[in-house]
C-alpha cells in the first residue's frame, strides 16, 4: 500500500442520537456503465455538469477534514467509480491520509481487469463487486448490458490484485433474479467470498422507484429459497457492530452469506456512514433528502481558513444525521435517483 497511513485516528464524532460516525462513502460520479432497472434509466438520466463534480483534489480536502474528525473508513462509489479518469489520482491522494483504516470501492467490476493491480499499487485495499444474477439470459433484462463472463472476469481480476476479502452485492428483484439467489450463494462453496443479498429501497420518485415497490422480495423470502436448494444457513458473526449485513453460512463453505435487509430489518439505530454526493453534498440518510452542500466552501477564493470551514461543515452534517428513514410511513427520498446518490 502506498502513502504513510497508520489507521490511527481521533475518536468518531457521535450524531444527535448517540451513533459514532466514523464512515464516509464518496461518489465520484453519476455516471455508469450499466442501466440496472432498479437504479437508473436506459436513456434520459440527467447527469451533473462535469464544471460540478468535485475534483480529485477537493475530494482530498473532505476526506482530510473527515479523518480530521474521527472518520476512519472510506468507500468510493458512483454511479460506476472506475469511470473516473482521475481515479489512481483520487486513490492514491485518500490512501496517503493518516487516520483512516480502510479504503474501499463498489464497483460493477467491468473494468477491474484493465484497472485492479493499478488500484491496489495506488493504495486500494478492497472491492464489493456488484452482481444481480448469473444467468446469462435475465442478466440482460436486469442490468441491461454487460454479460456473465464480464462480470466474472472482474471477480477474477479483484482477487489477482489482492483486492480483498472481496464482497460480492446482489440487489433482489422479483421476477426477475429472485430465482437466481442460490446460484450466487453457491460461490461460497468454492471461493471465502461474501455473497449478500439487499433488499430493493424506492429511491428517486421515477420508474426505478416504482420499481422497488412493486417488485419487492424480503430477505426472509431470499433466504428460505437459498435453503430450499443448498440446505441450512448457520449464522456467523457481523464484522462488526455497524455491519448492515447479517451473515450465515451454508455447510463446509469458506464463504459467506449475508443479508442487508434495510426495509424489513432496518439497522438505522446502528448506521455509521454519511455519503458525499459526487456533486459535492453531504447526504445525511441513503432513504432521506437531506443534504449539506460542500460546494460553495470548497471553491471559495478565501482559502484561508477553508479546511476548518470544511470540518465545521462536516460536524453540522453529523449532528443533523437523522435517525432513519421514514418506509414505514410511504416516505422516501425523491430528490435523486440512486446512481446520482452513492448508495
Amino acid at each position: 500500500m502506498s502513502g504513510t497511513n497508520t489507521g490511527r485516528g481521533r475518536t468518531p464524532q457521535r450524531d444527535s442520537h448517540g451513533r459514532p460516525i466514523d464512515y464516509l462513502r464518496i461518489s465520484l460520479t453519476d455516471h455508469c456503465n450499466l442501466r440496472c432497472i432498479y437504479c437508473m434509466p436506459e436513456h434520459g438520466a440527467g447527469y451533473v455538469d462535469d464544471a460540478k463534480l468535485l475534483s480529485a483534489s477537493e475530494i482530498e480536502t473532505v476526506a482530510r477534514a473527515a479523518a480530521a474528525l474521527g472518520f476512519r473508513k472510506i468507500r468510493l462509489t458512483g454511479g460506476e467509480p472506475t469511470l473516473r479518469r482521475d481515479l489512481l489520482d483520487i486513490v492514491g491522494r485518500l490512501a496517503a491520509i493518516d487516520g483512516l483504516a480502510d479504503l474501499a470501492m463498489t464497483t460493477n467490476g467491468l473494468r477491474l481487469p484493465r484497472l485492479g493491480c493499478d488500484l491496489a499499487s495506488a493504495g486500494l485495499h478492497r472491492v464489493n463487486v456488484h452482481i444481480d444474477t448469473l444467468n446469462e439470459q435475465r442478466l440482460p433484462l436486469l442490468m441491461r448490458w454487460g454479460t456473465v463472463p464480464e462480470l466474472m472476469a472482474g471477480l477474477e481480476a479483484a482477487e489477482d490484485a489482492g483486492l480483498e476479502p472481496l464482497k460480492i452485492n446482489a440487489v433482489v428483484v422479483r421476477d426477475y433474479n429472485d430465482a437466481d439467489v442460490a446460484g450466487l450463494a453457491r460461490l461460497t462453496l468454492d471461493h471465502p467470498w461474501a455473497v449478500r443479498f439487499i433488499e430493493l429501497m424506492p429511491i428517486g420518485s421515477g420508474a426505478e422507484a416504482q420499481v422497488a415497490i412493486d417488485r419487492f422480495v424480503p430477505s426472509s423470502e431470499t433466504a428460505a429459497r437459498i435453503e430450499a436448494e443448498l440446505g441450512p444457513l448457520e449464522p456467523v458473526p457481523a464484522d462488526g457492530p455497524a455491519d448492515e449485513a447479517r451473515y450465515h453460512r451454508l455447510a463446509g463453505a469458506p464463504g459467506r452469506v449475508g443479508f442487508i435487509s434495510p426495509v424489513s430489518q432496518p439497522y438505522c439505530d446502528t448506521c455509521n456512514r454519511m455519503r458525499l454526493t459526487a456533486d459535492g453534498r453531504l447526504h445525511l440518510c441513503l432513504l432521506r433528502d437531506d443534504e449539506i452542500d460542500l460546494r460553495p466552501e470548497l471553491r471559495d477564493a478565501d482559502v484561508a481558513g477553508r479546511d476548518e470551514r470544511v470540518r465545521d461543515l462536516l460536524r453540522r452534517a453529523v449532528g443533523a444525521k437523522p435517525v432513519g428513514h421514514k418506509l414505514g410511513a410511504g416516505v422516501h427520498t425523491l430528490g435523486r435517483r440512486m446512481h446520482a446518490i452513492g448508495g
